[in-house]
């Protein structure tokens, strides 16, 4: 934002003096008897006015200059440090339950799952989020990306039993942290949302543990429905592992609390620093000052005009 001002406001007071000086301290000259003076003095009258402005004009110029003008340009820099995050869903044949909303007991837990999540993506502005769906098998539905729009469109079309019936929580992961692990990100997050017990994956907890373990990726864990409904002590282990939180929620008023925790304990970092610039203009001033004081000099002499 661009802004004028002065920094020595009171040096343009000093024209009140100059002024006071010009009405009562007027030089006294020996007086000459000059036949044809009123004809002289008409023709120099003009002569006259034309030094006085020359004067003047550099007068109020040097005193602009002494004032030091100035053009503040003030902005901010910004640097915000986005994260990679892979929502890790579900989409097993148990997502099916209803009554996990209850504002609306007919939507499956599925549905208000993508609710939640969709809303969550929305408030990730500056960070690059991708969308792994499993079941039987664990598939990348959407890669990291910065485009949420996308994204949201890809929840959207998410649909139960695309990708079988069973829970294959550990292949899951492991699909996860082959990604993650790919991005130059310093900051990198995995998000398991399931409400099942793992079932069906080729790769043993103690081997998607190790996994966890050695990677620098944050991992949190969310057990939905009633605790009959999936192993909050393996997904304990998990998040324990991966330096993250363990949750859980019966409903979609706590589904959601449990995504704001995230996003707040997630927050990306946001440094802005102020940076003012300032373009000092009295060289501009002190020129014309300069240029009209010496054409009043120059005239003044040539002319032999008294001022």
């Amino acid at each position: 934002m661009d802004q004028f001002d002065v920094q020595y406001p009171y040096a343009l007071g000093l024209i009140l003096i100059f002024w006071l000086c010009a009405r009562f301290c007027a030089a006294r000259a020996s007086a000459i008897y000059f036949p044809h003076i009123h004809t002289l003095l008409a023709s120099q009258g003009k002569r006259s006015r034309w030094l006085d402005f020359l004067k003047w004009f550099g007068i109020v110029s040097v005193l602009l200059a002494l004032s030091s003008p100035v053009m503040t340009k003030s902005y901010k820099d910004t640097k915000k440090k986005g994260r990679d995050i892979m929502l890790v869903i579900d989409s097993s044949g148990s997502m099916n339950q209803r009554g996990f909303d209850r504002l609306d007991p007919m939507k499956n837990k599925f549905d208000v799952v993508k609710e939640v999540v969709w809303d969550f993506i929305d408030k990730r502005k500056k960070d690059r989020l991708g969308l792994i769906t499993f079941a039987d098998v664990a598939f990348v539905a959407s890669p990291l990306t910065f485009e949420n729009a996308f994204l949201q469109d890809i929840i959207k079309m998410q649909e139960l039993g695309i990708a079988g019936r069973k829970t294959a929580i550990n292949d899951a992961l492991l699909q996860t942290y082959s990604i993650l692990s790919k991005s130059d990100a310093k900051s990198k997050i995995a998000i398991l949302l399931t409400d099942g017990i793992e079932n069906m994956s080729k790769i043993s907890l103690e081997d998607i543990l190790g996994v966890i373990k050695k990677s620098g990726i944050r991992l949190y864990t969310i057990g939905i429905g009633s605790y009959r409904d999936f192993d909050a002590r393996y997904l304990q282990r998990l998040a324990k592992a991966g330096k993250g939180k363990f949750f859980s929620a019966n409903n979609k008023e706590a589904l959601e609390k449990i995504y704001s925790d995230i996003d707040k304990l997630e927050a990306s970092k946001i440094k802005s620093k102020k940076i003012v610039q300032h373009t000092y203009l009295y060289v501009y001033p002190l020129f014309a000052a300069i240029i009209a004081l010496l054409l009043f000099l120059y005239f003044r002499t040539a002319r032999g005009i008294e001022s």
